[in-house]
């Protein structure tokens, strides 16, 4: 095939993939202006707040991902069945995948109780441990609702109606900032609780997404074959096992990445409260680039899990490399952005000079970590959309635990490079997942049965 011939298609692609992709990153913008005014709000506050906040935030970021990653199991499942327009099977997929994540959000939830009682052991700077300690509790008792608002997201995606989380994710964002402003300064006669008051917000806002969207599935006519067949399908070991075998690999994969982080949140703790606020700003920041490359690679696990469904393996790889291709282009605009705004939006976030100032240190090795994360997001997503996904928990362990986690330690204390040193070690970790997701993926796609495994188990 010539390439004039190719080149409607491929733009063809690249519409299919933003027009999925961009209700997904205007929820996703959604989640960092919450993120920004969370932390505006608490590092205006107090340096101590925001160093708290930075603590608890990259703790719970393990479990979060794990809970989400978990949900991603059902995308490739369902977006295979809704390649074969089997609604019926979706429904039993979509009422056994509630029952297996709200199972893996209880035991996260138990875990992280665990860990509750052994926060003064974390190294941790005694005098934030009053802040630490209420603001946990309230933020666990927010993982079940994130799980459970997950799995309707994605049955969503999968069904490419992404408009509909989109929607339910702004309102619950209004719901989170208003809050904070109540709650954090005690605005309207309201108690000023600080850090406190914004984690309440937060749970008051991640109640809210799971009740939105199931009473939309059970309330809207068009989504009533799904809603139907849900409640009339029936809990099955088969399926449990399908769900599993195709979610607890993607889970892990992003326990040991979210892991990697949350470790390097730690180790920003031993340099200090200042270190440990900085790292969180920076952190806040970064999210922009991976909220903006989820948003596209999501669609991109989409589109190659209904390719799936018809055991197309060309197609899969177009979606992939169409999707990597708009994501290049969007890492290169948020380098960008990263280092001509970057000094702005700290200011936003801090008015300590100390802080403002170790912060505007660490734009570098943000903005070069940002190639490798964008490819790594693209081809593991692609990768989970063939629903071949068990590589990608060895994958992340080595990249993560193995390569990630000494090169932080190494980068940030016996080469003495301090925060600058532990943000730069993410590129080390990025760029080994990535050439490794890119690999499995071009090798998965030329497998015969590729397309098949996920339908076959259904």
């Amino acid at each position: 095939m010539n390439s004039a011939a190719e080149t409607p298609r491929v733009q063809s692609r690249v519409m299919q993939i933003i027009k999925l992709g961009l209700p997904i990153l205007i929820g996703q913008l959604g989640l960092i202006v919450v993120g920004f005014a969370d932390t505006g709000m608490v590092g205006n506050y107090s340096t101590d707040a925001l160093a708290s906040a930075s603590f608890v935030n990259n703790l719970f970021n393990v479990c979060i991902f794990a809970c989400v990653g978990f949900t991603y199991g059902l995308t490739p499942i369902i977006g295979t069945l809704f390649g074969q327009n089997r609604k019926d099977a979706i429904g039993e997929m979509l009422r056994n995948g509630v029952l297996a994540n709200m199972l893996f959000a209880l035991c996260i939830t138990a875990i992280m109780t665990a860990v509750y009682f052994n926060l003064h052991r974390l190294g941790q700077p005694e005098e934030l441990l009053p802040l630490i300690r209420p603001y946990y509790l309230i933020y666990l008792a927010g993982v079940v609702p994130v799980a459970l608002f997950n799995v309707f997201a994605q049955w969503a995606y999968a069904i490419k109606r992404t408009r509909l989380p989109m929607w339910i994710i702004l309102a619950s964002n209004i719901i989170n900032i208003f809050g904070n402003w109540l709650l954090i300064f005690g605005n309207w006669g309201c108690p000023e609780l600080g850090l406190t008051g914004a984690g309440l917000s937060t749970l008051a806002a991640r109640i809210f997404c799971p009740a939105a969207i199931i009473a939309v599935m059970f309330l809207r006519r068009d989504y009533r074959p799904y809603s139907s067949a849900m409640v009339s399908s029936r809990i099955t070991r088969r399926s449990l096992g399908v769900i599993t075998r195709t979610s607890f690999p993607v889970a892990m994969q992003m326990t040991f990445e979210s892991g990697s982080f949350t470790a390097a949140a730690v180790m920003a703790g031993w340099l200090g409260a200042v270190s440990l606020a900085a790292f969180q700003i920076v952190i806040i920041i970064g999210t922009l680039g991976f909220c903006v490359y989820y948003s596209v690679a999501a669609a991109v696990s989409v589109l190659v899990s209904n390719a799936a469904g018809t055991n197309d393996r060309v197609e899969m790889r177009r979606y992939a490399f169409a999707g990597y291709k708009v994501l290049l282009m969007l890492a290169a605009i948020a380098s960008c952005f990263f280092i001509f705004r970057g000094p702005g939006i700290i200011h936003i976030f801090t008015h300590d000079p100390a802080v403002e100032s170790l912060a505007l240190s660490l734009i570098l090795p943000l903005v070069i970590y940002q190639f490798c994360d964008a490819t790594q997001i693209n081809f593991a997503n692609a990768l989970r959309g063939t629903s071949n996904v068990m590589p990608m928990l060895w994958i992340a362990f080595v990249s993560y635990v193995i390569i990630g986690l000494p090169a932080t330690y190494l980068l940030g204390f016996p080469l003495a490079m301090g925060t600058f040193g532990i943000i730069l070690s993410f590129s080390v970790s990025l760029f080994i997942a990535a050439a490794m997701f890119f690999f499995y993926f071009m090798r998965t796609t030329r497998k015969p049965d590729n397309g098949k495994r996920a339908v076959q188990n259904c």
